[in-house]
């Protein structure tokens, strides 16, 4: 099987790789070296391609902050967080989707 891997650098931070198989298959793999609070975009691009499926109507500011923990390279207090830096994460969500 032949595979092809394309890495496309996001941001300082964030890495896409998508990988494609001959039969025409891909994979969304976020490679992070470090996400925190304050690169909301970074962490907008990692939930969205680690939450593909969800319904933006239905995430709330609580999920989008335990889904943030619970990413690979996540580096950051938890307790910083708050509920600007939570809706920018939001925003910057929305905004990659229309």
């Amino acid at each position: 099987m032949q595979i092809y891997i394309c890495i496309i650098q996001l941001t300082v931070q964030v890495q896409l790789a998508i990988i494609f198989t001959k039969e025409g298959t891909h994979q969304f793999n976020i490679m992070a070296e470090s996400l925190n609070w304050e690169a909301t975009y970074a962490l907008a691009l990692a939930l969205k391609a680690a939450h593909p499926l969800v319904r933006l109507e239905d995430v709330s500011l609580q999920m989008i902050y335990r889904w943030a923990l619970e990413l690979p390279g996540f580096e950051d207090d938890p307790a910083l967080a708050n509920d600007d830096i939570l809706l920018a994460i939001y925003q910057d969500w929305f905004e990659e989707m229309i």
